[in-house]
């Protein structure tokens, strides 16, 4: 039986978005394709109507960032001159803490993706798309020049996804609360000179 190009298009994406999860929450190597295929109920063998290898799947995983359209809301809805205490807010909560699959792929996937050699096509996607955010993060930062504004938004951006993932480490829940909310003081006081 042959489906319509929009069955076959929804099947990608609803492979994408389960997928993006699992690599942020358990890593690459910690995602196989035959569970996620089984879990979606799809073949295995369907899997490659869709993707030439995992790691296209992957590459295509980075832009399926809910916590990016998290962000872009909270920017939205913030007051005029709010937007970047609104993204750091958003960044450094306790709620994104606690969602590693649906969580920022930069503090889930980074130490993973820094151990693949340098021109692996995945890591690349990946730097791309860090830097598009950064660029788009430093409209928000002061600045005398769009250099010094994109130099405090890479820091910005390195900084809390550093912060996220140490925060994750905690186990004492007030600890973390607190860890957060320092770190939340911390890189607004920083950046918004």
């Amino acid at each position: 039986m042959r489906y319509p190009a929009e069955h076959k298009q929804e099947t990608r994406k609803r492979i994408v978005r389960a997928a993006a999860r699992r690599f942020r929450s358990r890593g690459s190597e910690g995602t196989g394709i035959a569970d996620l295929m089984r879990d979606l109920r799809l073949t295995h063998g369907g899997f490659y109507r869709h993707f030439g290898s995992k790691e296209d799947l992957l590459i295509e995983a980075f832009e399926q960032d809910e916590m990016h359209n998290r962000l872009r809301t909270a920017i939205k809805n913030a007051r005029p001159g709010g937007e970047l205490k609104a993204l750091i807010d958003t960044y450094l909560s306790a709620e994104h803490c606690d969602d590693i699959g649906g969580g920022c792929p930069v503090a889930a996937l980074s130490t993973e993706l820094a151990r693949r050699p340098p021109n692996s096509r995945a890591r690349l996607a990946f730097e791309r798309i860090l830097k598009e955010r950064t660029s788009k993060i430093a409209t928000f930062i002061p600045g005398a020049t769009k250099e010094e504004r994109e130099a405090k938004a890479r820091m910005l951006m390195s900084g809390m996804s550093g912060t996220l993932t140490v925060a994750r480490v905690i186990t004492d829940e007030q600890k973390k609360r607190r860890f957060l909310d320092g770190a939340r003081k911390f890189y607004f006081d920083s950046v918004s000179r």
